[in-house]
């Protein structure tokens, strides 16, 4: 039995247009049913682009609209019927395993908190974003759920941050890092101090603080941090990807000899925007909330909704909550055997 996605067809910079074309190809591509959330007509209108419109496609209806501009809270308060209420409330009610987003971020954490909950042992969500790496891929959570935490949601960013990398991306034992100002135990302040001795002391694999420069050197598997720093970090560095391709497109370009050798390295410069390209990657997990809620970048392309499907798919299939619950459980376990 295919695994049944809710997807915002009315979140992101081109909706419906682009949700529309990457559940296209999500229902084409993988074992899923897709429900199409958002403005009946406007969805039925981007479908008459596909002839062939997959078996595995379906639509609800929800009339409202939440802008990206507007005020998380008071939106999912007031529009009741827009796509991201009704679309959270479909995996409230169990009517499918996973709902996808690629609309107003706080909305979806809001919805997806006060409407499915949270997951026993957690008291707040993180948005947990899988970032490419010398040496291999990072997760870096929180990038923007919770900008102000206590050490002990990070600890639990950091026994879930785990899981996810254990039963998704099938690493055995995920090493664990805290974002901090230098690798010292003594480095930055009261809070970071506070978070590293409760990591320390909890069980998981913790390797200590990392620096700025480690994100993306892909030596930990997972950097926990708070939502501010977190949020920075990503946007600086999609920023940065940014301009690294608009001045390396300007210096290959300079001359007929650069763009000879331009054209003589095609491959690689294909390679490379594979492996730092978001829509590779799809969405982030909502880690922490009672189902899966993937949050997808506002510009996301329909590859991107695609892949923002997929890791709603895989976290599924793994039963990523399921082991997130069991890891909140067996750090439990180990504080009442090894206490103050």
């Amino acid at each position: 039995m295919s695994i049944r996605i809710a997807l915002d067809a009315m979140g992101g910079d081109a909706a419906p247009e682009t949700p529309v074309a990457g559940a296209v190809r999500a229902a084409r591509e993988l074992p899923v049913e897709v429900v199409l959330v958002g403005q009946r007509e406007a969805i039925e209108q981007q479908l008459l682009s596909y002839p062939q419109r997959p078996a595995n496609l379906s639509i609800v209806h929800a009339p409202e609209v939440i802008g990206m501009d507007e005020s998380p809270v008071a939106s999912i308060r007031k529009k009741r019927e827009s796509s991201i209420n009704i679309g959270v409330g479909l995996l409230k009610d169990k009517q499918v395993e996973a709902f996808v987003s690629a609309g107003n971020t706080g909305a979806v954490v809001s919805a997806s908190t006060l409407l499915v909950g949270l997951l026993p042992g957690i008291e707040r969500p993180g948005i947990a974003i899988l970032l490419p790496g010398v040496k291999g891929d990072t997760l870096l959570i929180d990038v923007g759920a919770n900008i102000d935490p206590k050490p002990l949601h990070l600890l639990q960013y950091a026994l879930m941050g785990e899981a996810y990398v254990r039963c998704v991306l099938g690493k055995a034992r995920p090493t664990v890092g805290l974002l901090n100002v230098g690798e010292e135990e003594s480095k930055g302040t009261d809070f970071s101090r506070e978070t590293y001795a409760m990591l320390e002391a909890s069980g998981v694999n913790f390797v200590g603080n990392v620096e700025g420069r480690d994100i993306f050197s892909g030596e930990f598997d997972v950097i926990v941090c708070d939502g501010f720093a977190g949020n920075v970090a990503l946007k600086t560095a999609e920023s940065l990807a940014h301009a690294i391709k608009v001045l390396l497109k300007r210096s290959l370009t300079m001359s007929p000899i650069t763009r000879l050798g331009a054209w003589l390295a095609r491959d690689a410069f294909v390679h490379l925007r594979k492996e730092v390209d978001y829509a590779e990657h799809g969405g982030a997990p909502l880690l922490g909330v009672n189902g899966v809620s993937i949050i997808a970048h506002g510009a996301s392309s329909g590859k991107a909704i695609k892949n923002a499907i997929r890791v709603a798919y895989e976290s599924v299939r793994h039963e990523l909550n399921r082991n997130m619950v069991d890891a909140i459980q067996l750090y439990l376990q180990h504080a009442q055997m090894n206490p103050k």
